[in-house]
């Protein structure tokens, strides 16, 4: 199924019933006076995360979601039926707002939350509603208001504890595939991830964590391009981020030194905030070099970046180095344990050594 990480919709709640003007009728029973009932409310509109569902591509099919309209109400001070409420799934992580507005409406993070968008119209008084010692036979009636209508714009943020950064082509889509079930196209041309992917990194019993794979990213990005930075968004939520690095790079003219900084720059035309989250360098691609070259490349590349906080040296292709790789990172995640999946994105603070931009 194609990715899809943005959507518009139209809600419409349903309007209140219009309430009754009957009066009672009976035999023996002389100016029985006004029972007309209320009108029934009408339903509502709500959005429910649900963890099944990994894209908005159902919003491309339908956009229009109208809850149902409450019933008319009856004589003998019968009340109208009201409207079922109306509750449309969505992916968790998904970020709502209002198009006309732009007003944030919530930011649903956990399976089976649920979030009111539309709220539907109060149904109308019948005529007793209305009776007093100067008024014994009303025929006033309320006509039931209408239900909200809105227009949505939706935005999926996935949520996951890791992400991977860096360049097409650095070997993020191979390394997700080396500790995960996740099974991304690879391949040996760049953009070959063209939308994320999450795999589940499973380290030991009950200790496991969510990996997330955006597109690659290069100079010029915040500008369009290359694929731009709009999957950016989904790197907001993560706790880590992991700086893939290719220590062996096709063009012999290529500095890895260079690539790195431009990637920073870029993040940090982004969003300043998820700049400054924990950055581990990740040295990718040793299976390229002889053992002690590629030992001397990563320190090297360290140096020159003046890097001072954790890395790693790993082969995706092979599995080499991934495992104390994973590890650490679980190791991080539980010191560090602030659950993802039910937070905002936020600065995750000064923890991490980050790469030096100039």
């Amino acid at each position: 199924m194609k990715f899809v990480d943005e959507a518009r919709a139209r809600v419409q709640a349903g309007n209140g019933g219009r309430g009754s003007t009957n009066f009672r009728r009976e035999k023996f029973v002389p100016r029985g006076g006004p029972d007309g009932g209320d009108g029934g409310h009408g339903g509502s509109v709500y959005l429910r995360a649900v963890s099944g569902i990994n894209t908005l591509a159902d919003f491309r099919i339908e956009r229009t979601f109208k809850a149902a309209h409450g019933e008319s109400g009856g004589g003998n001070d019968c009340t109208g039926r009201s409207g079922a409420d109306l509750y449309v799934p969505v992916p968790v992580g998904t970020v709502v707002r209002d198009a006309e507005t732009q007003e944030l409406l919530g930011d649903l993070t956990r399976h089976a939350q649920e979030l009111l968008v539309a709220r539907g119209g109060k149904g109308g008084w019948g005529n007793q509603r209305f009776k007093s010692s100067t008024n014994r036979s009303p025929r006033q009636f309320g006509p039931g208001l209408p239900g909200e209508r809105r227009s949505l714009e939706l935005e999926l943020k996935v949520i996951a504890d890791v992400g991977l950064l860096g360049l097409p082509n650095a070997g993020k889509s191979t390394l997700i595939r080396a500790v995960s079930a996740a099974r991304p196209k690879v391949a040996d041309y760049p953009f070959t991830t063209l939308h994320p992917n999450l795999g589940v990194v499973a380290v030991g019993e009950h200790r496991s964590f969510v990996m997330a794979d955006i597109p690659g990213l290069i100079e010029g990005a915040a500008e369009g391009a290359g694929l731009g930075i709009r999957f950016l968004r989904h790197l907001q939520r993560t706790r880590l981020l992991l700086h893939l690095i290719d220590i062996a790079p096709p063009d012999p003219e290529a500095d890895p030194v260079r690539d790195a900084r431009a990637i920073l720059k870029e993040l940090r035309k982004f969003s300043r905030e998820l700049a400054a989250k924990p950055r581990w360098l990740v040295l990718n691609k040793r299976d390229l070099l002889p053992p002690a070259d590629a030992e001397k490349c990563a320190r090297s590349i360290v140096r020159r970046l003046r890097y001072r906080g954790p890395y790693f040296l790993i082969s995706g292709a092979t599995g080499e180095g991934t495992k104390a790789l994973c590890e650490a990172a679980m190791r991080f995640l539980e010191e560090h344990d602030r659950p993802a999946r039910e937070r905002a994105s936020s600065p995750a603070g000064a923890a991490g050594a980050q790469p030096d931009a100039t």
